[in-house]
């Protein structure tokens, strides 16, 4: 699997932006428009204290195991790899769902003084914030579970180039 490329999310975000500030123009010229609910930034930013939570629980164990400290818990490779699928998976998620959100608020920023339009602007951002967040704690997580680089493998590198 390889890692998370900024590149990559960023192209997601951009593009479900685009396409969500286009959808939302054209839902609103027939006269309604789709809602930004309340729990899409709260789901988000439970989604990165738990990815948080994992890459810190891993880190202060492999640095314990690294230490050899007596009493060490060892870090199953296969549940470390589950967490990196979880946090690549999330943080995908995350940016399509940042970018819907983002494109949505950034149509609701002409409308603010209507109150039930600025209430889901908030969320909008609020969304488009939290989804940041899940996809730096998938960043983080994914560079507390990489595995040193080795002798070996410096040399397959320069081979494959």
């Amino acid at each position: 699997m390889g890692q998370l490329r900024i590149r990559v999310l960023f192209g997601i975000f951009a593009v479900a932006g685009v396409l969500s500030w286009g959808g939302t123009r054209l839902w609103d010229s027939l006269g309604t428009l789709p809602s930004v609910p309340l729990a899409a930034p709260i789901v988000l930013a439970v989604i990165a204290v738990v990815l948080t939570a994992t890459a810190l629980s891993l880190r202060s164990r492999l640095r314990a195991q690294r230490e050899r400290r007596p009493g060490a818990k060892g870090v199953d490779p296969m549940m470390a790899a589950r967490a990196v699928v979880f946090g690549h998976a999330s943080a995908l998620v995350a940016a399509l769902v940042a970018g819907m959100y983002g494109g949505t608020g950034v149509f609701l920023l002409g409308s603010l003084d209507i109150p039930a339009r600025r209430d889901q602007a908030y969320y909008a951002g609020f969304s488009v914030l939290a989804g940041i967040a899940v996809i730096a704690a998938a960043i983080f997580l994914e560079r507390v579970c990489k595995l040193p680089e080795g002798p070996d493998d410096e040399h397959k590198g320069a081979a494959r180039a």
